[in-house]
């Protein structure tokens, strides 16, 4: 076995063939933060981007794309902006896991959304859990029923908000797969807003984040394309989302809404008419990632499972990182898994948030919501 490093812009036409091919051979790789698109598309923006490249025998086995930080200190490609991540490769590789990061001159790499059960990584997971995910193999309709059956009273009432809405504000109208710059900045300035709003840090305020989202709303090809959706009231914006999609999945992202309509639920609103559209568009599911949001539990139909863990060569710097990082992962992971601990957090940030706005008024776009 034979593994050699590169960046993914040196990867040459032969090289991302065979990563797409092994990504539609296995439905567990069926994620797009595992395409080579998106790992291209970081590299062009962050230094610290590469790939393993895994063979065996003179074939290609398996790519390894990841971070390179300071000190040797690996993180998964995208960090905290993704929910995926892993090896794409034959079914069942197996690497030395300490022999890929020393190829890869890591000291230490930390993954909380891997692809469960990997057997590179299986022996590192220390914890699995859930990622909800709606479920369209046996139809739209199919996957409205397990929605009613997971309760029925949200969606009474999220479906009588739907009628009203229409009613009283001139008529929904739903764009999908939408190429209007001018709906993303929209969409982007009511995040940014939700960001600070709820205490969070705005991810839009690092110019690198904003021009990756630009890059991936150009990219249109059958394998890999960035989603933008926009849901009206008459001709006004109310609620949107920004995703990235294979051919048969549809990652949640980036949601908002403009809170002058939260009485009418806007962002569940959109989610319902986006599942309809995603299913019409001839996807399979729309992966919404772990944790978070309650409203997961009753639009979900099915789960995929995604760890975390850490894998370290003995180092000083893997010993620092790991007092740094361990005990905030534990304490995340308890609070996420624990949803009145979520909730008390949660009002925590966003008193927080109130507080900042309140000494540094910054209100160029409406106050947006969402999940992510």
């Amino acid at each position: 076995m034979n593994i050699s490093v590169v960046r993914p812009r040196d990867l040459g036409d032969v090289e991302r063939s065979r990563w797409r091919e092994l990504q539609k051979a296995d439905p567990s790789l069926d994620n797009p933060f595992l395409s080579v698109e998106f790992a291209v598309a970081m590299d062009r923006l962050r230094d610290y981007v590469r790939v393993a490249v895994i063979e065996d025998g003179g074939k290609i086995t398996g790519f390894f794309p990841y971070e390179r930080h300071s000190f040797g200190i690996g993180k998964p490609l995208g960090g905290f902006l993704t929910t995926c991540h892993g090896l794409i490769s034959i079914p069942d590789l197996k690497v030395d896991a300490k022999a890929l990061l020393r190829a890869c001159k890591l000291t230490v790499f930390d993954f909380d959304h891997l692809v469960a059960g990997q057997p590179t990584f299986a022996p590192f997971e220390t914890d699995v859990r859930p990622a909800p995910i709606m479920d369209f193999t046996n139809g739209f309709d199919a996957w409205l029923d397990q929605v009613k059956s997971n309760s029925p009273k949200n969606l009474k009432t999220v479906r009588y908000k739907e009628r009203k809405f229409g009613r009283e504000q001139g008529g929904l109208r739903f764009n999908w797969a939408s190429a209007d710059d001018e709906e993303l900045r929209t969409l982007l300035a009511w995040k940014s807003d939700q960001y600070r709003r709820t205490g969070r840090v705005d991810r839009f305020a690092q110019p690198w984040i904003v021009e990756l989202i630009d890059l991936m709303h150009a990219e249109r090809s059958e394998d890999f394309s960035g989603v933008l959706t926009m849901l009206y009231a008459g001709d006004v914006p109310v609620a949107g989302h920004f995703g990235l999609r294979t051919a048969t999945t549809l990652v949640g992202w980036f949601p908002a809404y403009d809170t002058e309509f939260a009485r009418y639920s806007p962002g569940i609103v959109h989610h319902l008419q986006m599942a309809e559209h995603a299913a019409q568009a001839g996807l399979h599911q729309v992966d919404m990632g772990k944790g978070g949001k309650e409203y997961k539990d009753w639009l979900k139909s099915g789960v995929l499972l995604v760890a975390e863990g850490r894998i370290s060569r003995p180092s000083a710097a893997a010993a620092v990182h790991w007092i740094g990082r361990t005990p905030f992962n534990k304490a995340r992971t308890i609070v996420t898994d624990r949803p009145s601990l979520y909730r008390a957090a949660d009002r925590v940030l966003k008193g927080f948030g109130r507080m900042r706005t309140s000494i540094q008024p910054d209100s160029t776009a409406k106050e947006p919501s969402g999940a992510r």
